[in-house]
């Protein structure tokens, strides 16, 4: 075979490979029915095992890396919970009969969630400056609007919800209102505006970003204000889905997101500023490689490309995000003294204790 012919083969086999993975996706579609009809939980996690040690065992008597099968397999399962999430999401149709408005709905995350109620049965209006978007009723000013709906969801810029709740608050409508903010000592007066006037109000945080399809192992955080009809109705929105959903009250939330968010932001910007700022270095390491800075470039790639002034909320608007600065400042002192001083002890020290953590992190997860 010349290769034109081999390449022909090959496309051959490629268009087999996808007429196959559609063909497991009617599959996965048919395994939401049974698991939903039985009362099963959309993931197994045993036979993900078990299909992957069968594919690498396959693997091997094949010839073909048992990693690269396994990978292949990872991206099939991830695939086939989403098609099943999504069935089941849809099925139990939380908003059947029900009316939603998405203020922001047109922004990366109001998309999202205007997505994702349409997809459990709401009637989805969105009220955004940016204009109608032809999936969704369009809402010029919602603050014309007679704001009966049965769920109101704000995914507005950080600077600017408070403000909005403040005005809610005024109108007090009868639907649940929560807000998606990163941050929510901010939003506090906001919030404990919508409580004064008797609203079924919450909070919420997806910690997730617009693009995530499969919500198993993601967490939803949700603010406890006191009123637990609006908590109960928020949750259950996300009940269908496999994500962890975590109750906290607005101060601890800040106080962890400072962590989560705002020293994974900061490490981030100072990884990438060090090198963008290494001088004639500069250049010579575009063309280097290794594993552990490869992987660290590809995290802080993704953060250069976000918003600025998201993330300068993020830092300069929580309450606690000094506390995270302070400690990775703290942390970086503490490194440059140990090799300054030839400090190889609590150099060792300083390696030994991050392995402590995360041997209690994973277990603490694993349990």
């Amino acid at each position: 075979m010349n290769l034109d012919e081999l390449r022909e083969a090959l496309s051959g086999i490629d268009a087999q490979l996808v007429e196959l993975v559609a063909r497991r996706q009617a599959l996965s579609e048919q395994v939401a029915a049974v698991k939903r009809a039985t009362g099963r939980p959309t993931r197994d996690f045993a036979r993900e095992r078990e299909v992957i040690l069968k594919g690498r065992d396959a693997a091997a008597r094949a010839h073909v890396s048992p990693d690269l099968v396994e990978s292949l397999l990872r991206l099939l399962i991830e695939s086939s919970l989403t098609t099943q999430e999504r069935a089941r999401v849809a099925a139990q149709a939380q908003g059947s009969g029900k009316r939603a408005l998405v203020i922001g709905g047109r922004g990366k995350m109001g998309s999202w969630f205007a997505d994702f109620l349409a997809s459990q049965g709401f009637r989805v209006a969105i009220a955004d400056p940016a204009g109608a978007d032809p999936t969704f009723d369009f809402i010029p000013d919602w603050r014309a609007d007679p704001l009966e709906q049965d769920l109101i969801v704000l995914a507005t810029p950080l600077g600017v919800t408070a403000g909005l709740l403040r005005e809610l608050a005024e109108r007090a409508p009868r639907g649940v209102i929560f807000d998606i903010g990163s941050l929510k000592t901010p939003l506090r007066t906001g919030l404990d505006a919508l409580i004064r006037a008797g609203c079924r109000a919450t909070s919420i945080h997806p910690m997730f970003g617009p693009d995530t399809g499969l919500l198993s192992g993601r967490h939803v955080i949700f603010i406890d204000l006191g009123n637990e009809d609006a908590l109960r109705e928020a949750q259950a929105l996300f009940a269908p889905t496999m994500a962890e959903r975590v109750v906290m009250t607005l101060d601890e939330h800040d106080r962890l997101i400072a962590y989560v968010l705002g020293l994974s932001h900061a490490l981030n910007i100072a990884f990438f500023t060090a090198l963008a700022e290494s001088g004639e270095a500069a250049p010579r390491l575009a063309r280097l490689s290794s594993t552990t800075f490869d992987a660290q470039l590809d995290v802080a790639s993704r953060v250069a490309v976000e918003s600025p002034d998201l993330y300068f909320e993020i830092q300069s608007l929580n309450d606690y995000g000094g506390e995270s600065l302070r400690a990775l400042h703290a942390a970086v002192e503490k490194l440059i003294a140990a090799v300054a001083t030839g400090d190889s002890t609590g150099f060792a020290a300083m390696m030994d204790r991050g392995r402590a953590y995360f041997d209690v992190r994973a277990a603490s997860r694993a349990g």
